[in-house]
C-alpha cells in the first residue's frame, strides 16, 4: 500500500504508521468473519487481500466488501488472480456469503477487467466519493452474487 501507483487507487491514506496497520489486522485477525490473505515472493509481501463484513447487522452477515492490492512490480503477473480465487473459494465454499461488493476508480482499467473475469457486474457509481491527487473523483460500485446460491441439503432416509 506504500507504493504510490498502488496507493492512488485505493482509499487509504499515505503513510501510515506500522501501528495503524498492526491494529487494523491485529482486529481482522481477531475478527472470524473476516479473513485476509497474502501473496509472499520469498520473504517479501507482493499482494494482499481481504473480505470484511459490511456491518455488524445481522440483516448483512451475507454481504462482504473486498479490497485488494498488489506490488506494481507484480501487476499482469497473476497475483491478483490468484488472490481473488482464494477469497471466493472461501466465500462461495466456506462461509455462504451471498453478496461481495467493492468500489473501483473509473480509470483502473486492469482492476475492472479483473473484477468482470470473477463475475462481478456494474451496479453504479458514486459521484465525487474520493479525493485523489487534490480533485474529487468518481467510484464505481461492482458486486457479484454468489455463483451458485447456498441451498439447504436434502435429508437422507436411511
Amino acid at each position: 500500500m506504500g507504493e504510490p501507483e498502488v496507493l492512488r487507487n485505493t482509499l487509504q491514506l499515505p503513510m501510515p504508521s506500522p501501528e495503524v496497520w498492526r491494529k487494523r489486522l491485529d482486529a481482522q485477525i481477531a475478527d472470524p468473519n473476516q479473513i485476509h490473505i497474502v501473496a509472499l515472493h520469498g520473504d517479501t509481501l507482493i499482494g494482499s487481500a481481504g473480505l470484511h463484513p459490511l456491518g455488524p447487522s445481522l440483516r448483512t452477515r451475507h454481504v462482504a466488501f473486498l479490497g485488494v492490492g498488489v506490488a506494481r512490480a507484480w501487476w499482469g503477473r497473476g497475483v491478483a488472480s490468484e488472490l481473488m480465487r482464494l477469497l471466493l473459494d472461501w466465500a462461495d465454499n466456506w462461509v455462504g456469503l451471498l453478496r461481495i461488493e467493492l468500489g473501483v476508480f473509473p480509470d483502473n482499467a486492469r482492476a475492472i477487467a479483473l473484477y468482470e473475469r470473477f463475475g462481478f457486474q456494474h451496479e453504479g457509481r458514486q459521484r465525487a466519493l474520493a479525493l485523489r491527487d487534490g480533485a474529487y473523483v468518481d467510484s464505481l460500485i461492482m458486486a457479484r452474487l454468489h455463483p451458485r446460491q447456498p441451498q439447504v441439503a436434502a435429508a437422507r432416509n436411511g
